[in-house]
């Protein structure tokens, strides 16, 4: 086996690296199937000294006034923004994403994150209500934080998720125990070190490195307030029903089989930009991917050629060059099984594959070895089909013909999942009418994928609890106190002498 190219990775918590005393296990560079360190598991002993450490600094970081604690954490946006290529790099090792892509979106919309709940609560965000209830009664009311809180990653936006939970938890007073995903956990330690470097207290925002089992005891502990979690649906189910044991606060960042309509009216390019978009970036490795794409069926011909003739424009290749905007699957496991619902459609279902199938493509001179599958395209799809009803997770697109619009609104939402949904159309009056409609917490029109800070994200049905990023974001961590001050001297009281 090839050395391990970065120094092996430990646990970090009290602000500073600490040894691990748990097994070893290694990150894989999924371009090339080459090791890339060593990474060094928690043991329930290290997360208790982890929780420890969050929960000693928790009173002085929770009493520090929002505004100071905003000057920190936009320190680190700083930081961020200036290490932006180098940190790309490494997610793009990690993950196997083009850096065309970690480069331009997945460390700058996560420091984007973490600006906006700093200068959400410079702002006056964690303020509370006052009412007057009469001359002499007033009510008001606090957002205090939660405590310590854990944050469970995915491993198809390392960097980028972890913003997302450690931005909104930090702003808003908190402590947090992080465990990145033991598929892609190189970000962890390095986002440690910037926020330490920034100025966050040491025990503020810790790391443990693991698989599933410290996930679960991370979920479990007494002492955590709050778990937020990101990943598949049946993961996502477990981590609650243990959380809810505990009476924790979470937040649930789920999976989705999630339906992009093409509207009669839309604009043929503008249709096939937005499927290939919902399919084909990052590999389709994108909780609100948009699988399903439903088209009509005097359409259906048109969008399929001029699919086709876009698809010659994705580039897999060296993940680094800055021209590839495709790349491999994350990882061996995960490369099988989206293989085998390929497999699956081709022999079982007999939907017909347009495009793609099981061979690697043939422009990755070099990186054979790698985690490689072609962008797939089936049409002549029926909605019975398992690549129809169950999540994937990889590029791989199913096209679906409807009559009526009605029909289109009707199937699109007849599944167990509500992440996200999309329309494409000229006619914005019924774009309106057909996304209300649409079952589900996240939806466009005209675009696809577009996640800014400010819009708060949550999916319905089994696709999560919660949401994540905007105003509604910041409610997630904190608690209210609502105190009623009587001034009028006198206690009300039915236990009067009569």
């Amino acid at each position: 086996m090839a050395e391990a190219f970065y120094p092996p990775r430990h646990l970090y918590y009290n602000g500073q690296i600490q040894m691990a005393s748990g097994s070893i296990f290694r990150s894989i560079n999924p371009s090339t199937a080459q090791p890339l360190a060593d990474i060094h598991a928690a043991t329930k002993s290290d997360v208790d000294a982890a929780i420890d450490s969050a929960q000693n600094t928790f009173p002085s970081w929770s009493k520090t006034p929002p505004v100071a604690r905003a000057r920190i954490l936009l320190k680190a946006v700083q930081i961020l923004r200036e290490r932006n290529d180098e940190i790309a790099r490494i997610e793009t090792q990690d993950t196997g994403k083009p850096f065309s892509e970690t480069s331009t979106v997945d460390v700058v919309t996560g420091a984007d994150v973490l600006e906006f709940f700093a200068n959400l609560v410079a702002g006056g965000g964690l303020h509370g209500e006052t009412i007057q209830l009469r001359e002499d009664a007033w009510v008001y009311s606090k957002k205090e934080p939660l405590g310590v809180c854990a944050g469970i990653g995915a491993w198809n936006y390392p960097l980028q998720i972890a913003l997302w939970k450690s931005a909104p938890c930090l702003a808003a007073g908190n402590t947090m125990v992080y465990k990145p995903s033991e598929f892609t956990p190189l970000h962890g330690l390095m986002l440690a070190q910037v926020y330490t470097e920034a100025g966050v207290p040491p025990g503020v925002f810790n790391i443990v490195n693991g698989g599933g089992d410290i996930g679960a005891y991370l979920t479990t502990h007494p002492t955590i307030a709050k778990v937020s979690f990101t990943g598949q649906v049946s993961t996502g189910q477990k981590v609650a029903s243990s959380a809810a044991g505990g009476m924790k606060y979470v937040t649930m960042e789920l999976g989705g089989k999630s339906p992009v309509i093409i509207l009669p009216d839309a604009d043929i390019n503008n249709a096939v930009d937005g499927a290939m978009m919902a399919n084909f970036f990052s590999t389709g490795q994108v909780c609100t991917n948009g699988t399903r794409v439903f088209v009509p069926s005097h359409m259906k011909s048109q969008f399929e050629q001029t699919l086709l003739d876009k698809m010659k424009h994705i580039r897999p290749g060296d993940p680094i060059d800055p021209n590839t905007n495709f790349g491999p699957l994350v990882s061996e496991v995960h490369h099988k099984k989206v293989m085998e619902y390929i497999r699956h459609g081709i022999e079982k279902d007999g939907a017909k594959l347009l495009c793609g199938g099981m061979e690697k493509p043939k422009s990755i001179g070099g990186f054979e070895d790698g985690y490689w599958i072609k962008p797939t395209v089936f049409t002549n799809c029926k909605d019975s089909m398992k690549i129809i009803q169950e999540e994937i997770f990889g590029p791989v697109l199913t096209i679906l013909t409807y009559e009526s619009v009605e029909e289109a609104i009707q199937r699109a939402n007849a599944t167990p999942l509500g992440l996200a949904a999309g329309v494409f159309t000229k006619d914005l009056n019924m774009a309106h009418k057909v996304v209300a409609r649409l079952e589900a917490g996240i939806t466009w029109v005209n675009t696809w994928g577009e996640s800014p800070a400010e819009m708060s994200v949550g999916g319905w049905k089994q696709s999560g609890v919660g949401v994540e990023n905007g105003k509604r974001g910041l409610e997630a961590w904190v608690r209210n106190k609502s105190t009623l001050i009587d001034m009028s001297g006198v206690v009300p009281t039915v236990f009067s002498k009569i």
